[in-house]
């Protein structure tokens, strides 16, 4: 028999088949083995405290207890029938999962879900890991054993079971306030993936620049992060040519590096899950697809800050690590700047040697919450729209058409064209190939949706057209060059989406600072 993991109708509540080595002495089998089971799909949950609980007789009954807590039960003598009923506040609240257990299965529960359990046998010796330690003061939702909502069939009635006067006095369903996790923290909530996030999570706490200045180490020092369980780091410096001077470099390596690795090291501390976002920046743009394997290969100095972060959020056991492409969400990107030309009847000169797939910052918030809810195992996953690679043309041609345009009206250029209208502008370089293989998210049962799919939803329900001011047609030749709008969020304000008019040759330009997307 192998090892395996099976879901349950609860979120996150997980069975463990485990092989047992049987002889005439009796038995073995490997109780916690942390590598094997995190790669068959159980939660790195960090176990801190060893419980062990003996039940003398047959029928002695424990629960419903919905400790704030993670913990894998097992039977180390004996068997038991277990119980479990979700107690977290949600539209999964009062759902129930009963199974007997002996050496060969495990069960892990997650914080917020009510465990029981009856002795099948005299002598029953119940074991379960915990990640955080008992503490005098604590409070936590129970249930009643008998509660006729969860309706749990006891093998043996509760009237002929061995019960504490505590569990007795449990209440119902109905009089049950409901587990609520402590609240996520997110940094860099006013960015397009921040923003995102905070619809989605509407109880974070999200302190503005006004509250916490991202690029002092002492105040990031001083967060109290004992009162969250998920720290999300969508701050960032995301002007790739800024990064290029040393003003810019300087504060790129601080948000960019130093920042995550104070999270990570202050995380690990903590007990709690960090979330970070990296960028397709790190690959030097040579493979046309990259995996999360592929070694660190920054071309630039933006990459490499990037890149030193990554590394860095390694330091945290609970570590996410989603690597994203060419981001559009609310506000200044790529995608509205397109739609703006095209409202404004421009016709612009877009970079079409590059390659990639946009990541929308509600998809790539869905699948944050989808890893972390699931218990996907920790490491790093590429996030992006799903779909055929294109380049930045392709994307402005779509948009145009979207806007009633002809695709004729965009101009496609090369990446040595576009560099060689800069004039003594600092250029940082591009991947050229920024395509992000989706295989290990998919893996986790997220599939995130075609990229075209999602930019017509995008600029038709988004994005509000804007009335031409030039009586309708082409206006004139913008060279606006390589997405230079499509990237993560950021807080601080370090690196503002503050388009520009400028002329070179004769010919009016619209530029990026600080593109809001344009270093992921």
């Amino acid at each position: 028999m192998d090892l395996t993991i099976e879901r349950t109708r609860i979120p996150g509540l997980l069975v463990v088949r485990r092989p047992v080595q049987r002889d005439a002495r009796g038995w073995f089998t490997e109780s916690w083995q942390r590598t094997k089971m995190v790669a068959a799909g159980l939660p790195d949950f960090g176990p801190v405290q060893h419980n062990v609980s003996h039940n003398a007789a047959r029928g002695a009954t424990r629960g419903v207890h919905a400790e704030p807590w993670d913990k894998l039960v097992t039977v180390v003598h004996g068997r038991v029938f277990g119980a479990w009923v979700d107690l977290r506040a949600g539209e999964g609240f009062g759902a129930t999962v009963t199974l007997e257990l002996d050496e060969s299965t495990a069960v892990f529960v997650p914080r917020g879900v009510g465990n029981s359990y009856q002795a099948l046998a005299d002598e029953t010796v119940y074991s379960y890991l915990v990640n955080e330690h008992w503490r005098p003061d604590l409070t936590y939702p129970a249930l009643a054993l008998d509660d006729p909502t969860a309706a749990i069939e006891w093998p043996i009635p509760l009237s002929q079971s061995e019960i504490s006067d505590k569990d007795r006095a449990n209440p119902r369903l109905a009089e049950v306030t409901p587990f609520v996790p402590r609240p996520a923290l997110v940094l860099g909530g006013s960015g397009q993936i921040g923003s995102a996030l905070r619809r989605l999570l509407p109880d974070a706490v999200a302190p503005g620049r006004d509250e916490l200045d991202l690029t002092d180490p002492a105040a990031v020092e001083a967060l109290d992060l004992t009162a969250h369980d998920l720290i999300i780091n969508a701050a960032a410096m995301t002007a790739v040519d800024a990064a290029e001077t040393p003003d810019g470099s300087r504060l790129a390596w601080r948000l960019n590096a130093e920042l995550p690795a104070q999270l990570a090291r202050r995380a690990a501390a903590a007990g709690a899950t960090l979330v970070h976002y990296s960028s397709d920046y790190v690959f030097d743009g040579q493979r046309e697809v990259h995996d999360e394997g592929e070694a660190l290969t920054p071309v630039s100095e933006y990459g490499r800050t990037k890149a030193a972060g990554d590394l860095a959020v390694g330091v945290a056991p609970r570590h996410y690590v989603l690597r994203t492409s060419w981001v559009v969400g609310d506000g200044g990107n790529f995608v509205a700047t397109m739609a703006r030309l095209a409202d404004e009847g421009r016709s612009p000169r877009v970079v079409d040697d590059q390659w990639g797939r946009l990541s929308f910052a509600d998809e790539i918030a869905a699948a944050t919450l989808h890893l972390v809810a699931s218990g996907a195992p920790f490491g790093t996953y590429d996030v992006t729209q799903a779909g055929e690679p294109m380049t930045w043309a392709a994307i402005a041609r779509e948009v145009f058409a979207l806007r009633g345009r002809s695709r004729d009206d965009v101009t496609a250029v090369t990446t040595a064209d576009y560099e060689a209208g800069l004039g003594e502008r600092v250029s940082a370089p591009r991947p050229r190939h920024s395509t992000l293989a989706l295989d290990r998210l998919v893996a986790t049962g997220y599939e995130p949706a075609d990229q075209v799919a999602a930019l017509r939803d995008h600029v038709v329900s988004r994005l509000v057209p804007r009335t031409s001011t030039t009586g309708g047609g082409p206006r004139t030749s913008t060279n606006v060059g390589r997405g230079a709008s499509a990237s993560e969020p950021r807080d601080q304000g370090v690196s503002g989406l503050v388009p520009r008019t400028s002329t070179t040759g004769g010919v009016p330009r619209t530029s990026t600072t600080g593109a809001e997307g344009e270093g992921n």
